[in-house]
């Protein structure tokens, strides 16, 4: 047995099915899911240690808490751009998406190139990748200037007027992450949101009033100003 159905049989080990209807009420796809919270894969994963073979085994069990796992263990210097595209096509739920791009994706030396690319897409999922790279980079890549996040901004524009649910709610993620960085980029955040409120679209009245709700907030100015 190869590490990766080692694995996958602690993983059935510690699936509880009880778990999957409310995982379905949240919108997971549980088709494929055990029904295994995500903080015992985080323990898991810190047990496992990073293995990019095991990341890439993982991932091709096909098991919704497998590839979260894989996420986890997976070595960002490793990923390659084929790889990263081979996995944005195979997701069919949020959490796995947000998952692999707060995990691993993020932090992989394409990551900005991939937020801008996938951002454009048309598959609901393959979009929403693009945004909540923004997003994870926005909250983890202290190593970046600011240049890289400006330059999302109008691709949030673009998308403000997406009506689906999973992709209006990564944009608005995208925009409030990105306005949460600095002050400097508060401003251009909130500027942005300006542009979109104004924009004939609930769904754009909609993100851009949630964002401007926390962008404008006595909590983050107090924040951003120390």
């Amino acid at each position: 047995m190869d590490r990766a159905q080692q694995v996958l049989k602690r993983l059935r080990e510690l699936a509880d099915p009880a778990r999957l209807p409310g995982m379905a009420r949240y919108g997971i796809a549980v088709d494929t899911a055990l029904g295994v919270p995500v903080p015992e894969l985080r323990r898991l994963a810190r047990l496992l240690g990073k293995d990019h073979g095991l990341a890439l085994g993982l991932w091709r069990t096909g098991v919704h808490e497998a590839r979260i796992l894989a996420g986890m263990v997976d070595d960002p210097v490793r990923v390659t751009q084929a790889q990263m595209e081979r996995w944005v096509r195979d997701l069919r739920s949020w959490d796995l998406c947000d998952q692999v791009c707060m995990n691993l994706f993020d932090r992989t030396p394409f990551a900005f190139e991939k937020a801008v690319a996938w951002s454009c897409r048309e598959p609901e999922f393959e979009k929403r990748a693009g945004f909540a790279l923004m997003a994870c980079a926005a909250v983890h890549r202290k190593d970046v200037a600011d240049e890289p996040f400006e330059a999302f901004l109008p691709f949030i524009e673009r998308a403000a007027t997406d009506e689906r649910n999973y992709v209006k709610k990564a944009v608005n993620w995208a925009l409030r992450q990105i306005g949460k960085r600095n002050a400097p980029l508060n401003r251009e955040a909130i500027a942005a949101a300006e542009r979109i409120r104004a924009l004939d679209s609930k769904t754009a009245r909609w993100i851009a009033t949630d964002a401007l709700r926390e962008l404008t907030s006595p909590a983050v100015r107090r924040r951003l100003a120390r």
